[in-house]
């Protein structure tokens, strides 16, 4: 009984034995296999960024380049144009109701010049349709309110300036994309006529150049739509303030005038 005890401790410590080796054998083994995983979803996502890039590089050129490159010179001279613009507007953009504040106290306390430093130390198109009224106090104030009207209307036109090359840019760009898509549908009538035969792989580059240049053409001019509107409802929200600072400005002037 002893002897059979010994023997099948000495067994049970040998499979003990045998399973830590086997673990430790298995466990490079299984990292090796995780690191091959992780380098091969790297390489991967390496491999799907780059077919992107060369995608759309392939797509601009299966549209023919004569035809892309104009549009996509369209698109970047327009979107040139309307950031320039959205940064002017941005800068004209001031907060009204303080500037009408200080030009009241300063009319107040200091009277026109003080209230014409004012104006003058202030952005905007509403501070310098002020210091233009302002000005012009001396003269009557049907010479301050002709001043402020005409003035405003410089400032308007001022921020409105570029507006009309961001049109003709949104009109190009289609006109354009079509342009590319008759050039695409002769060619594949003359693949046609020249083999003789209708078949698919004749008519397929043709028609897949009619298609990119007129999906590039309508992609531009939505992208500049989209930029033109926000720039145009920019102006109207401005011209409304320059509208109301106006008439809060010959309250303010007649009220000083009778005093």
């Amino acid at each position: 009984m002893k002897k059979l005890f010994l023997i099948l401790s000495v067994a049970m410590l040998s499979l003990g034995t045998v399973n830590v080796f086997a673990q430790d054998a298995a466990a490079p083994e299984t990292e090796q296999v995780v690191e091959q995983e992780i380098a091969e979803t790297t390489v991967e996502a390496g491999l799907e960024g780059e077919s992107l890039h060369h995608v759309l590089m392939q797509k601009f050129l299966e549209g023919g380049w004569e035809w892309m490159l104009p549009v996509l010179l369209c698109l970047v001279i327009g979107l040139a144009v309307a950031i320039e613009r959205i940064l002017y507007l941005s800068l004209s953009t001031i907060n009204t109701k303080k500037l009408i504040a200080n030009v009241e106290e300063a009319l107040r306390t200091g009277g026109i010049e003080a209230a014409k430093e004012v104006a003058r130390n202030t952005r905007g198109p509403i501070a310098s349709i002020y210091y233009q009224g302002l000005d012009r106090y001396d003269q009557g104030l049907d010479a301050v309110e002709k001043s402020v009207v005409s003035y405003g209307s410089v400032q308007t036109g001022q921020m409105e300036s570029g507006l009309s090359w961001i049109g003709l840019f949104i009109a190009l760009s289609p006109m354009l994309g079509f342009m590319g898509t008759v050039v695409g549908m002769i060619a594949a009538f003359d693949a046609i006529q020249a083999a003789g035969d209708i078949s698919p792989t004749l008519v397929a580059g043709g028609i897949k150049v009619a298609l990119l240049t007129t999906l590039m053409g309508l992609i531009a001019a939505v992208i500049l739509q989209l930029f033109y509107n926000y720039i145009v409802s920019k102006i109207d929200g401005l011209v409304n303030q320059m509208e109301d600072s106006s008439i809060i400005l010959m309250d303010m002037l007649t009220a000083y005038n009778k005093k």
